[in-house]
């Protein structure tokens, strides 16, 4: 039997909220059972429940993943141009034609200048939109579709940066500098072609209402169609693309060294108050503050001997996780997506949505019956 299936029928009052009206809360499930062979190779088998690639769901900040690792990828592909830029140079930013600066400091970097690197870590730490914000302008959204269909990872589509009013069509102006201050490499602003994408999918008009950030109420449909897009199993592939790269053919892995790929999961498999710089130890964070699976229904501590590898996401009414969790302690390894919608006044963009009452007990309970259900097969 799926393990999903039963795992649904839970008597679980977590569960049962959300499985009681399946429909109105857009679940979709990705279990990815994993087994080693004598050598060591890891095989997979997958369970899923209600997975639907045509049924639109808001990506969030599950879209910051693939910038990040495609970021580290072009700053290799300049290295081989003959570039000497890498992740920890630091940078500058300016309005595309005004040169007036956005960004030239970080006072939460120990150099107090801003990086790529840098900037990696706060995506997967806090999930930062600026951080996001300055790597999406970096690439040009183009590079970033092209890039993710050529290595089958779709069907996704990133569109937007998260940031009202944004240009996201045209970037800003990127200068990078050596440990000298000495200016090593200039990008002007990059111009996308494409605008939107054109997937046929299904329920990208939603609820029954909205709000703009003034908010003023709108009593008509809110419109995802030019919103960014990711099916959760493009997002798992991305994800497994980091974790177990030799499980995919060469022509669809990224383009990073071993060293890039073990800064990716490092950072991805921290919990927020692990970090120095930067530093999220004042209070307004906790451990699992990212880590939606098995803990993300609690401030307490995260056990040592567990390690969530993920992105999560937190918009619209919308919460997903993409997770590879690892048990040290009783040698068990697996993966897990879902996604789950809470928007009972279908209203979209007035803050008022069910995360605390349903949707984070949803997800931190369908991590710990998955959990469970691997202590059961190791048995």
């Amino acid at each position: 039997m799926n393990p999903l299936q039963k795992i649904m029928q839970s008597d679980s009052k977590a569960i049962k909220n959300i499985a009681d009206q399946l429909e109105a809360h857009e679940v979709q499930i990705l279990y990815t059972q994993i087994e080693r062979d004598a050598e060591g190779k890891p095989l997979f088998q997958e369970f899923d429940f209600q997975l639907d690639d045509s049924q639109y769901f808001y990506p969030a900040s599950t879209a910051k993943m693939p910038v990040a690792i495609l970021t580290l990828q072009k700053l290799n592909e300049l290295k081989s141009q003959g570039e000497i830029v890498n992740a920890q140079s630091a940078f500058k930013m300016y309005e595309n034609g005004s040169r007036d600066i956005i960004i030239d400091s970080d006072s939460t970097a120990q150099t107090g200048l801003p990086s790529i690197e840098h900037m990696i870590k706060k995506i997967f730490l806090v999930s930062d939109n600026d951080a996001y914000n300055y790597l999406f302008d970096f690439l040009g959204r183009d590079y970033v579709n092209q890039e993710l269909k050529k290595r089958g990872m779709g069907p996704a589509h990133i569109n937007h940066k998260f940031l009202y009013g944004a240009d996201n069509k045209n970037t800003a102006e990127f200068e990078f500098f050596n440990d000298s201050n000495e200016p090593i490499y200039q990008q002007a602003s990059i111009a996308s072609k494409v605008d939107r994408h054109e997937l046929p999918l299904k329920g990208m008009i939603k609820g029954v209402g909205y709000t703009d950030n003034e908010g003023k109420l709108y009593n008509e449909p809110f419109d995802f169609s030019e919103k960014n897009y990711f099916s959760l199993e493009s997002l798992n592939k991305i994800l497994k693309a980091v974790i177990f790269p030799e499980s995919l053919p060469e022509n669809e892995r990224f383009n990073l060294t071993e060293e890039q790929y073990e800064f990716l999961r490092f950072w991805m498999s921290r919990n927020t108050l692990e970090s120095d710089y930067p530093n999220y130890k004042n209070g307004d964070y906790y451990e699992s503050y990212v880590k939606f699976f098995m803990f993300g229904d609690s401030k307490d501590p995260m056990p040592d001997h567990i390690r969530i590898f993920n992105k999560v996401g937190d918009a619209y009414g919308t919460l997903t996780d993409v997770a590879y969790i690892k048990d040290s302690k009783n040698n068990i390894e697996f993966m897990l997506a879902a996604t789950v919608h809470v928007n009972k006044n279908e209203i979209f963009n007035d803050g008022i949505y069910e995360y605390d009452e349903l949707a984070f007990p949803f997800l931190a309970e369908l991590g710990r019956q998955v959990y469970a259900h691997e202590l059961d097969s190791k048995k």
